[in-house]
């Protein structure tokens, strides 16, 4: 640990400072009046400042020679200025034309967070990876925002009182299957995405899109990268592995290119793991994207991603103590999608995308030297054509359909072997109406067939939004939505219809020169859940661990219906601020919610065992000019969670202590000519707080938590670019 730090320490400080000059001056609009808050840097460099009130701005740099000096701001066209640095250059005069943004115009937002353009943005790429304790993973840094629970042993997003299974991920329209990387029980998994593969992350916390369906709770939805604007290679090496990455930018197309390696030996050396590792996780795997523009309304793209890896994790056996359980887990996963975007005339835009998707998970359990294989694998063929015609400019109408037909395959112990194959076709209409300029509309409707079920279900929504002064609005939002049953239940001959879930949402929210708050209440009624019929008297099964995507029925189980019925209501509140302090950015998150169900297995309608009814997040970020560097913090807070306990007669009645989580990261930044590295460190729970996440009872009543893989965790790494940088980048 002390080289670790000690490499760290002289890498920091082990670049000699170059002579500076200073570069200063005024930002000004095309009337002549200051413009603050504007970013103004060197091109291709990471040096540069912020304009104040009265839009002057003073930085240093060590650039010499012909420059050009650029400012950017929201509510203004980018400018430029070339310059040529022999010393210090001062007086400097900066213009900027204003956009011909409406700032009265109407947005709706209640329920959706959305990061796709910068006059909506709540979280950037940026802001993921920077997020201290998120380790770079767009799931980690959602979980910040209001409507989610923190995880430490469950793999998925949990949202608004829903579970994983709620909550669908969309890459380009297409869904994600498998958005999680497979981990064994009682392990919780990142996602398998990076931030920067996506120009724009919109977060649907409920009364999401008629264009989207199968998810009771909410939606992720990932818009990839376009054209890339210049050709570029990057390489790094961290404590889990080494990736490397290049594009190349041709007249009208563009071809990325990702290759990495990941081996946690080096990381999992570093501290005390609350898991076994008997093989250590390790794999790798690789992408590439082919974008193709062949006019300026049009553009094709085409991606394959592929990952392979393998693990073994000890588990303790429920009914053995002494004896725990190995799992053995082998995971491959390709991911291949397609999709074409045209505007007409401004007047029509045609959207088009298929994908296909496998995955294979070869597991392996073994107790008392006995094995146990089990062979799960599933695949995904969707296809989406969409229409969208711009009636006025105040009206446009969307329609579109769905297709998606995949297979899941189980074989247990080379003998039991399981699967089904489901169709769901789907049609949808949208339409947004700007009325009035302080009133937006925004009704929809959705249809959906089950092959499978033989079902057919409409789903009707609507959305809402109100102007309320110069930089404030009101919003609701509402509606149906429908999601198949849990796969282990088809896989077991089950077909129960599909379950129901009805939202209602309200919302306030304020944004103003780099300041966000939004005030949000919600209502979530739950309807057609499953639950499962029982021969005798309530045995919850109590294994150490959650297997639910392992678990085979009980022969205990008579029948599976939809008898389960649920509620979720809840407050929300966000504060951002970019603009108080200088170079200074934070976020503060607060949820209370209160919900119960009765569905699966539950005894009673109880506040199921994945939900602390308040969670709070508190993100900070900082960058100190003269040192180059980032410093990042977050803090998180929830109360603690339902658990089982079989001594005590109300169900789920008992509580685990509240979860406290500190997290910080560093990152500092080195720019040498057109080349740049990035020196990161972080520590994951820096207090090494004992949170834990549940209890299990094995067969003589002896209680285990329920804990992370760590408690707490160190990591480091370096990034290399071997082109120029663009510091609106990092």
């Amino acid at each position: 640990m002390r080289r670790y730090l000690l490499l760290f320490i002289l890498l920091l400080t082990g670049i000699a400072a170059s002579a500076q000059s200073t570069v200063s001056g005024r930002v000004t609009d095309d009337k002549g009046k200051p413009v603050s808050g504007a970013s103004v840097y060197l091109d291709n460099t990471l040096d540069g400042g912020s304009s104040d009130s009265a839009g002057n701005f003073k930085f240093t740099t060590t650039e010499t020679g012909n420059q050009v000096l650029v400012a950017t701001d929201v509510a203004h066209e980018n400018a430029g200025l070339p310059v040529t640095i022999n010393g210090d250059l001062t007086g400097l005069s900066v213009k900027m034309k204003s956009t011909s943004r409406n700032l009265d115009e109407v947005t709706i937002t209640a329920g959706s967070f959305e990061a796709s353009d910068k006059n909506k943005t709540v979280l950037q790429p940026l802001d993921i990876v920077t997020t201290a304790g998120a380790q770079a993973d767009i799931v980690k840094a959602i979980q910040t925002l209001p409507g989610t629970q923190q995880q430490g042993t469950q793999t998925g997003l949990f949202v608004r009182g829903g579970d994983a299974s709620e909550a669908a991920v969309v890459v380009d329209g297409m869904i994600a299957q498998n958005a999680f990387l497979s981990a064994a029980p009682g392990v919780a998994a990142r996602s398998r995405f990076g931030a920067f593969q996506f120009k724009g992350i919109a977060f649907s916390s409920g009364g999401y899109s008629a264009r989207y369906g199968q998810a009771l709770s909410s939606v992720l939805e990932l818009n990839s990268n376009d054209l890339a604007d210049k050709s570029t290679v990057n390489l790094g090496v961290n404590m889990a592995g080494v990736y490397a990455s290049g594009t190349k930018l041709f007249k009208n197309t563009s071809v990325d290119a990702t290759a990495y390696y990941n081996n946690l030996t080096p990381f999992y050396g570093l501290a005390k793991t609350n898991v076994n590792f008997y093989e250590v996780p390790k794999g790798g795997g690789g992408s590439a994207k082919y974008t193709w523009k062949p006019n300026k309304n049009g553009i094709f793209k085409a991606l394959v991603n592929y990952s392979q890896f393998s693990s073994g994790t000890e588990v303790p056996n429920p009914n053995d103590a002494s004896n725990n359980l190995r799992f053995g887990l082998t995971n491959q996963n390709v991911y291949s999608s397609i999709s074409y975007k045209q505007t007409f005339k401004d007047k029509w835009n045609l959207f088009v995308a298929g994908s296909y998707s496998y995955n294979e998970d070869k597991i392996n359990w073994n107790s008392h030297s006995v094995d146990t294989p089990i062979n799960n694998n599933d695949n995904r063929a969707q296809f989406r054509a969409e229409v969208k015609n711009y009636t006025t400019t105040r009206l446009s109408i969307l329609l579109g359909t769905e297709i998606q037909n995949y297979t899941y395959n189980s074989t247990y112990n080379n003998i039991y072997k399981r699967n089904f194959t489901e169709t769901s076709i789907a049609a949808y209409a949208e339409a947004d109406w700007s009325a009035i300029h302080w009133l937006a509309i925004k009704p929809g409707v959705r249809y959906e067939h089950s092959v499978l079920l033989n079902q057919d279900v409409i789903a009707p929504r609507l959305a809402m939004g109100i102007k309320a002064g110069l930089y404030g609005q009101f919003s609701v939002a509402g509606g149906m939505f429908y999601q198949n049953a849990d796969p282990m239940y088809m896989l077991s001959g089950y077909k129960p219809q599909m379950q129901e879930a009805t939202h209602y949402i309200a919302n306030y929210q304020y944004m103003h020169r780099d300041r966000t708050l939004r005030i949000e209440g919600y209502y979530k009624s739950y309807s057609q859940l499953l639950y499962e019929r029982i021969k005798a008297a309530y045995q919850p099964a109590q294994p150490y661990y959650d297997a639910s995507q392992y678990r085979v029925l009980s022969p205990m189980i008579t029948d599976v219906d939809n008898s389960g019925y649920g509620y979720a209501a809840g407050a929300e509140l966000f504060w951002r601020d970019k603009k108080s302090i200088k170079n200074a950015d934070y976020w503060i998150s607060y949820s209370y919610i209160d919900t119960r169900r009765l569905y699966k297995n539950y005894l009673a309608e109880v506040q199921p065992d994945f939900i602390a009814n308040h969670n709070l997040n508190i993100v900070a970020k900082y960058f100190i000019e003269k040192l180059q560097t980032q410093v990042n913090v977050t803090y998180s807070y929830a109360t603690g969670r339902p658990y089982y306990n079989p001594a005590n007669p109300t169900f789920l009645g008992d509580r685990t202590p509240d979860y406290n989580n500190l997290s910080v990261t560093v990152n500092y930044l080195r720019s040498i000519g057109k080349w740049f590295t990035v020196i990161y460190a972080g520590v994951d729970n820096i207090t090494n707080a004992k949170n834990v996440f549940g209890y299990r009872y094995d067969a003589s009543g002896n209680r285990y938590e329920m804990r992370p893989a760590l408690y707490r965790s160190v990591f480091i790494g370096i990034n290399f670019s071997l082109t120029a940088f663009d510091k609106d980048e990092l």
